[in-house]
């Protein structure tokens, strides 16, 4: 079990020979009072207060500057890496001026073409809260805003749904993962829902959900996660709309949840309450972790299954000792990928084998 070992105290007393020093050479010129610097920290998200163009936007002109204003100051290097155009265009410049940055494209967009302006996650302001709420701007150069348009949810086991990527491929086209090549994409709000507007009809779709676990605005197969729809998405000028689109993304990492509590039916109070573990996978390693004195517990495993058995280490040995240490019998535990196994009763019995006699 990891232990945290706090900070040590530092620096205390030269602190208040320092004030001590400064109020006496200030005197009487110094009796003058002002409300304390600093302030609390800034512990809110940053918003997206405007977009140019719009969402929705049609006749943009092909050498538009694309711009975003945020609701305060962001840092600018990682803010303008996060904003990105699809299909890709080429950005010469990445222009701030207050509160908004503007995109100044190295080449012209092209004719009757739409595009998404993608705000992701990384954007963040200058005290490093990152942007919860990654937006997806649709606008075209035609005359016309596509009718096009897929609904849907991601389920997430195991990970946040905010902020998942929908790659959006036509006719029967598949991810290349390293080309970011998609036709269209969307971004998952806060509670998972989808809304990708300004599709081509009459046209068959693919979706696919991709989950940046690492934030590095990359795919890397043995980390992220890219889960396709089980069906094609066919939109037609009769039924340019299609909803309730479902994509059930399992994060095969992601720990289980595993919380009970240990019951001493003796009333013992000496030494210490302790699971003792051995993950199955690896039966010659064992873990100890101690419980609080009131017997709860809550922890986040690795998906597996695991032996797990409760005990009072009378002596602080950190070993069970079965002929002297009441504990309870062994159970095995099953932590599937985000699962959870709760409510989990131990209960504490006398030594199993009885204590010979001297």
């Amino acid at each position: 079990m990891r232990r945290r070992i706090p900070a040590p105290e530092a620096a205390a007393r030269s602190a208040w020979l320092a004030v001590a020093v400064a109020g006496l050479l200030c005197g009487t010129g110094c009796a003058k009072k002002g409300p304390p610097t600093g302030g609390p920290p800034d512990l809110d998200p940053p918003r997206i207060d405007q977009t140019s163009p719009d969402s929705g936007a049609s006749s943009v002109p092909r050498d538009a500057h694309l711009a975003v204003t945020f609701s305060e100051g962001m840092e600018p290097r990682g803010t303008g890496d996060a904003v990105e155009l699809a299909p890709r265009v080429g950005v010469k410049q990445r222009r701030w001026s207050g509160r908004t940055l503007t995109l100044v494209l190295a080449e012209s967009l092209r004719a009757d073409h739409t595009y998404t302006m993608f705000v992701g996650g990384g954007a963040r302001d200058r005290h490093g809260n990152n942007l919860v709420s990654p937006r997806a701007v649709v606008f075209t150069t035609a005359a016309k805003f596509p009718a096009g348009r897929i609904e849907g949810e991601i389920d997430p086991v195991g990970f946040d749904a905010a902020g998942t990527l929908l790659w959006c491929y036509r006719d029967g086209r598949t991810p290349d993962s390293t080309a970011r090549d998609f036709d269209a994409l969307g971004v998952a709000d806060l509670g998972g829902d989808f809304r990708i507007g300004g599709l081509a009809v009459p046209a068959t779709w693919r979706v696919w959900a991709f989950v940046d676990l690492n934030r590095n605005r990359s795919f890397e197969p043995t980390v992220d996660l890219l889960v396709g729809a089980d069906t094609s998405i066919v939109l037609t000028e009769a039924a340019p709309a299609v909803t309730g689109i479902h994509l059930h993304v399992l994060n095969p990492h992601a720990p289980g949840r595993f919380a009970g509590t240990i019951v001493d039916t003796l009333g013992d109070t000496a030494g210490l309450l302790r699971l003792i573990v051995t993950a199955e996978a690896d039966t010659s390693r064992h873990l100890l972790y101690d419980i609080a004195p009131a017997g709860g517990f809550d922890f986040k495993w690795d998906p597996g299954v695991y032996h797990v058995r409760a005990f009072r280490d009378l002596d602080r040995n950190k070993a069970w000792r079965r002929d002297t240490e009441p504990a309870s019998g062994e159970v095995l535990v099953r932590l599937t990928p985000g699962g959870e196994v709760v409510g989990m009763t131990f209960v504490l019995a006398r030594p199993l084998v009885p204590e010979k006699a001297p």
